[in-house]
């Protein structure tokens, strides 16, 4: 056991790189995103609708599933671009597909009865709030400061 005379100052904040904070927020977005479709299943006569054939009106058939599919797929390849792409395309690429998302988010709670108002709502607004935290630090990346020369100091 290592002692030191010094005494507990105050904690340190990791510097965490800002591709980790946007792969986080998908990461965040997507265990929501998930979850929130988890759990309507449990709504009274969710699984007899899908046991029919249809989910929100829609069959499921395969146009179905690969739509379902390329929903799901973007922001889970989201966690992986937002570390791996370079930061230019990173940026874009984040404020692009956060703000697609954006109505697509809403229009899960279309169709919807008041008697899940809370669930959507409170599911909703917060998939709402990662995607405007992405799109804020995606649009407030920092730049690079340029190293200006001193004139006074420049040989003549």
């Amino acid at each position: 056991m290592t002692r030191t005379d010094r005494p507990a100052g105050a904690l340190q904040e990791a510097r965490i790189p800002v591709q980790a904070k946007r792969a986080a927020a998908w990461a965040s977005f997507m265990f929501l995103y998930i979850y929130v479709d988890y759990l309507a299943l449990y709504k009274p006569g969710f699984i007899n609708d899908i046991l029919a054939g249809t989910v929100h009106e829609f069959d499921t058939g395969p146009t179905f599933v690969a739509l379902a599919l390329t929903l799901m797929a973007v922001p889970i390849l989201m966690i992986l671009l937002s570390t791996t792409l370079p930061v230019r395309v990173n940026r874009a690429t984040n404020l692009v597909v956060a703000t697609l998302y954006i109505p697509v988010t809403v229009y899960n709670a279309d169709g919807e009865s008041w008697s899940y108002l809370y669930f959507y709502g409170f599911s909703i607004g917060l998939e709402l709030l990662l995607l405007a935290y992405i799109l804020r630090a995606a649009w407030t990346w920092p730049r690079a400061v340029r190293a200006r020369r001193d004139l006074a100091q420049a040989p003549v």
